[in-house]
């Protein structure tokens, strides 16, 4: 979708589940918020109160979903998840997807987050009374994007995930071994097991830290040079069109 509305010169697009659970009626109620000055609109199912008829199973595991994404790239929404979406020139132009599976909809708001894109919610409603609505299983579908979402946690954030754990793991470690240098210290007699579990938590937790550290820097080389390749881009299909 997004390779053919770069190629026609799209100025909006509007991409909505092919399952019947989307009103079409709908639509201009997301590009009324693209005019608005917005680079993604979501139609979500939970805003403004809405949600009500969606089954309890589908909430607990899309609010997962939510958080994950949340942590994994700082942006908050009430339905990460949603199959209604509208998009401005600047979107269209930004997102490039990798991932062919429904974990597409969690990275495209990574990378609209990543692009600074100003995204906003409008609320719709959701029919659960269509058959055979989706393709997959929701409790693996949601699995399987959690897994995606986990793994782009430790490039994206590997300070939160890697170096925080590894330092208090390593606090821990010295805590514990200056504990046993002041009973060494007044005469009494060193534990092997805490002296190992010392050694232990200072040596793991000082490698995470370390591993976090590298892992930042190197997640910021593949962002750079990632805003490189998005500004030259639109410059190349210009020229080419010309």
């Amino acid at each position: 979708c997004f390779e053919t509305a770069r190629d026609l010169g799209a100025e909006r697009m509007v991409v909505i589940d092919s399952d019947g659970q989307h009103d079409p009626e709908e639509i201009p109620k997301l590009l009324a918020r693209l005019g608005r000055g917005a680079d993604l609109v979501i139609g979500s199912r939970f805003c403004n109160g809405n949600g009500s008829d969606i089954p309890a199973y589908r909430k607990v595991g899309m609010k997962v979903l939510d958080i994950a994404t949340y942590l994994v790239g700082g942006i908050k929404v009430t339905d990460s998840q949603s199959g209604f979406r509208a998009y401005g020139r600047r979107a269209i132009d930004c997102i490039w997807i990798d991932n062919q599976g429904m974990s597409a909809g969690s990275e495209i708001l990574l990378q609209a987050k990543d692009n600074r894109l100003k995204v906003e919610e409008v609320d719709i409603h959701c029919r659960y009374d269509v058959q055979r609505a989706s393709t997959e299983h929701p409790v693996s579908h949601g699995v399987k994007i959690l897994l995606i979402l986990l793994q782009d946690m430790e490039l994206r954030r590997p300070l939160y995930y890697f170096t925080l754990p590894g330092t208090a793991l390593a606090a821990v470690g010295i805590g514990i071994g200056l504990e046993l240098l002041r009973v060494f210290y007044h005469g009494g007699q060193l534990s092997y097991g805490l002296t190992l579990l010392m050694i232990l938590l200072t040596l793991v937790g000082s490698f995470m830290a370390f591993t976090g550290i590298i892992l930042h820097a190197i997640s910021r080389l593949i962002d750079q040079s990632i805003r490189k390749l998005e500004i030259e881009r639109p410059r190349k299909a210009r020229v080419e069109s010309v």
